[in-house]
């Protein structure tokens, strides 16, 4: 039988931990002048501190320490390099997020520290060692194989970056990647009471404390957020959520693909971090269509359609929620009901037109435009008397931003830069009655 009184444990620690740990680290960045200040680019109408991703990180490393003391969960620790392995891995992707915080951090050079984070993982065990891949078979990677290092890394470099890209309003990577750890738990703790995964295996805890850390953040992050996490929480919760997946799917023996789901294992985070790498992808493809690259920012992640479809900020946050919740259930509902096996193909077809219908906006012809048009300038926010320094839209009738050159304006993120490699922190404005203009928290 799992420990799920230790995994609820420290599931417990690591939220606690990020929630308490966000009032003195929000006092702190506010002194320190780590915010993300409003002007003329940006959307969040007042200043909001960074730290969220301190916070996370400082939790998960209480909640590991926790984590090793309990004798439930000493067989995860013991004779085994792993544990270290995520922890310095998440030390190596944290550090990166926090220098492109800090001061803006190149592409390329971000592409590097994911890359040695993955490399970490790999020299100290944290890594995929078997897998199925439907109609080829099941695969078995040796030790010394010489695809470790490059699926590793390829593995870290897509979970991270979804997660980074889906990062563009407030709350929304965090509660998806609440929902998802949480499944990914859920799936890996039956797999171990089933006896298709070893007890010691480290992907249920890993799961166990990101699902923590993103519930302790949540209420400092949801709109209007009171806290961004930055690149420094996205991609550390993205190298979590890559180390989880790896460790689950990357372990089941032969056999378990079929009869605890019907894609092989390695599908897992296409059901669970459906959602963000469904957007990855399309934003590859849409910007490699244009000739541009695949770091230049753009206005068509799936938030903002959904914003252009006229929902609003919380309301998109939900549904995105509600969406990943749903294609979890996918993930789960077989473990619990076998012969549910045979109806997913459907269900997937079926969830994959509904996204398509639903989030494409030229099949909606009462799609509200963004203002400015594609690619456009967000309404200026300036401080008016008498609202004691808080930055209000400006009137929708006077005009907008500075004059706009022929090949338009650059949008910015939190930090006052050009948006670099994914980091989701530009906000779209919903078109709204001229009395009232709406506005989108900037959530990175």
């Amino acid at each position: 039988m799992p420990p799920l009184g230790a995994y609820a444990l420290v599931a417990a620690v690591a939220a606690v931990g990020t929630y308490v740990a966000m009032f003195p680290l929000r006092s702190l960045a506010v002194r320190i002048g780590f915010v993300a200040e409003p002007d003329e680019r940006r959307i969040h109408t007042r200043v909001t501190p960074y730290g969220g991703g301190v916070a996370m990180f400082v939790a998960f490393l209480v909640a590991m320490m926790v984590a090793s003391q309990l004798p439930q969960l000493r067989s995860v620790f013991q004779g085994s390099s792993e544990p270290l392995g995520v922890v310095l891995g998440a030390a190596v992707i944290f550090a990166v997020g926090l220098a492109d915080d800090i001061r803006d951090v190149s592409a390329p050079a971000k592409m590097a520290g994911e890359v040695l984070a993955a490399m970490v993982l790999v020299y100290l065990g944290v890594t995929m060692v078997q897998f199925k891949i439907p109609l080829v078979g099941f695969i078995v990677l040796s030790s010394g194989s010489q695809w470790i290092p490059l699926l590793t890394a390829l593995w870290v470099i897509v979970i991270t970056n979804a997660v980074n890209l889906i990062d563009g309003l407030d709350g929304l990577a965090t509660g998806i990647v609440a929902i998802a750890s949480g499944a990914l738990a859920v799936y890996g703790i039956r797999l171990v009471d089933q006896g298709q995964l070893s007890a010691d295996n480290l992907g249920p805890l890993i799961a166990v404390i990101a699902f923590g850390v993103c519930i302790g953040f949540l209420p400092h992050n949801f709109h209007p957020a009171r806290a961004f996490m930055g690149d420094a929480g996205a991609l550390f919760l993205g190298l979590l959520m890559a180390a989880a997946t790896m460790e689950i799917g990357g372990r089941q023996p032969e056999g378990s693909g079929q009869t605890f789901f019907f894609f092989a294992p390695l599908f897992i985070p296409l059901f669970i971090l459906g959602v963000p790498i469904a957007d990855m992808a399309f934003a590859f493809v849409r910007r490699t269509a244009k000739g541009t690259g695949f770091h230049t920012p753009d206005l068509d992640h799936v938030h903002y359609r959904l914003l252009r479809l006229g929902h609003g900020p919380r309301r998109t946050v939900v549904i995105l929620w509600a969406w990943t919740a749903l294609l979890s259930g996918f993930l789960l509902y077989p473990l619990f009901a076998s012969k549910a096996n045979a109806f997913i193909p459907f269900g997937v077809v079926v969830l994959g037109l509904a996204l398509y219908t639903l989030f494409h906006p030229g099949l909606r012809k009462d799609a509200p435009p963004l203002e400015g048009g594609e690619g456009g300038e967000p309404p200026a926010l300036a401080p008016t008397p008498g609202d004691g320094g808080r930055a209000v839209p400006d009137p929708v009738d006077q005009p907008v931003g500075p004059p706009q050159s022929p090949a338009g304006p650059v949008p910015r993120n939190g930090k006052g830069a050009t948006p670099q490699a994914g980091n989701g922190a530009y906000g779209v404005p919903v078109a709204a009655p001229a009395a009232t203009p709406e506005t989108v928290a900037d959530s990175n």
